[in-house]
């Protein structure tokens, strides 16, 4: 006998077999609509008490960095020994206040002792020398003006007789042949003078310019001799300006080289702040920039002295120089907190500095809602910066307010849910 089966309806339709694939359709038209209504981003739920937050606002950008500077002597000269040597004794120590050509130290150098006594022996040997030629010289110079009068007497002499020959033969007196003699005699006398005296020139150029040699070569070892007695002076180590002895590194009978830096003396009449910079900022820190600082509650001023076009480890040097009043009981070692202004103020959107740009370098903040239940993620870009506020120059307006806390916590949320 069959069984009739009733037709279900209403509600317990709503649940057979043949309502599964209608279940199905809806579930999943419902999950597509979530899917399309969803925002594009990813949200993550913060504390806000553990948030740093920043008004962002409009005003006076004033353009300058802190720096920190160490007060050294605008002066300090190296001492080196210009001889080298073994330290024979120590005068003064380190840290006393000396006055320019003090004795320092002392050295002691064999080689140079024995030098000394060589150019001396040398310089005698040729003082000898010029001293014999000198002599001998003017034992020729005597000879050949002897020379010279024994001829000019014979000159006069074969003249006279020449006179007497010539007459007597122009009265025939004489033969022919006792005339020419006579004649012959007087020219060669001549001849025999003219060769002296000529003789007695070339002698005198000769030894004038022998003797203007040796002495000249004669003044060159005496000065050479000054010079080696000078180098023995160079082995006192003598203070070359007024000022306070820093490091002495030498002990005694330390054999020490020539040109060995021992130590250094700084002029403490006047200073200098010596300041590490960070190299962002090497093509706008220049000579003559202006900085201040404070201490013992008054504010003191500089000015940038020098640039220094090395750099290591991310950083260059500065040196500044005081402007007007220094502080009293100044002492080199000191560290100065310097503001170094790198331009003029000016209007602009500003942000408070914060931890937040180690994670963004400035490219992006995270805006807070103006109801304050959340911040979203924006674009933004930071162009200078002071150890207060960034200049924002796109992405943010006046009145908003940011997250300046760092965002290292946060991964690639683009929305924060307080």
């Amino acid at each position: 006998m069959d069984k009739i089966i009733e037709k279900k309806t209403g509600l317990k339709a709503a649940f057979t077999k043949k309502a599964l694939p209608w279940w199905f359709g809806g579930a999943l038209a419902v999950l597509l609509l979530i899917l399309i209504l969803k925002p594009n981003h990813s949200t993550l739920r913060i504390d806000a008490d553990t948030l740093s937050f920043g008004d962002v606002t409009s005003g006076e950008f004033n353009d300058y960095i802190r720096l920190s500077g160490t007060v050294q002597p605008l002066v300090t000269i190296q001492i080196s020994p210009i001889e080298g040597g073994i330290v024979d004794a120590i005068l003064i120590e380190e840290g006393t206040q000396v006055k320019k050509g003090d004795e320092i130290l002392r050295l002691s150098n064999d080689n140079l002792d024995l030098q000394i006594l060589n150019s001396e022996a040398e310089l005698a040997e040729k003082e000898n020398i010029l001293r014999n030629t000198q002599i001998q010289m003017e034992q020729d110079r005597l000879n050949v003006k002897q020379s010279k009068a024994e001829y000019q007497l014979n000159v006069k002499r074969l003249k006279r007789s020449y006179e007497q020959q010539k007459a007597l033969y122009e009265d025939k007196l004489i033969a022919r042949e006792d005339y020419l003699k006579a004649k012959e005699d007087y020219e060669l006398a001549l001849e025999k003078l003219e060769i002296i005296l000529d003789k007695e020139v070339q002698d005198s150029l000769f030894r004038s310019t022998q003797i203007e040699r040796m002495e000249e070569s004669l003044e060159n070892m005496q000065l050479n001799m000054r010079m080696i007695r000078k180098r023995k002076d160079n082995l006192t180590i003598k203070a070359p300006i007024d000022g306070q002895l820093g490091i002495l590194d030498a002990v005694l009978g330390e054999n020490i080289g020539a040109g060995t830096k021992i130590g250094q003396i700084s002029d403490m009449s006047s200073y200098k702040i010596e300041a590490q910079i960070d190299e962002h900022y090497i093509d706008r820190v220049i000579p003559g920039l202006e900085a201040t600082f404070e201490r013992q509650g008054s504010t003191f001023n500089a000015s940038l002295r020098k640039v220094y076009p090395e750099v290591r480890d991310g950083k260059f040097k500065a040196d500044f120089k005081f402007e007007g009043e220094t502080p009293d009981n100044i002492r080199s070692g000191q560290t100065y907190y310097l503001n170094l202004q790198l331009g003029s103020p000016e209007s602009a959107v500003l942000v408070p500095r914060g931890s937040f740009y180690q994670k963004t370098g400035g490219k992006w903040i995270y805006v807070v809602s103006p109801e304050g239940g959340k911040a979203v993620r924006r674009e933004i870009r930071i162009g200078r910066q002071n150890p207060q506020y960034y200049e924002v120059l796109e992405g943010l307006q006046p009145g908003e307010k940011v997250i300046i806390s760092g965002y290292d916590s946060f991964g690639d949320n683009e929305v924060l849910v307080f």
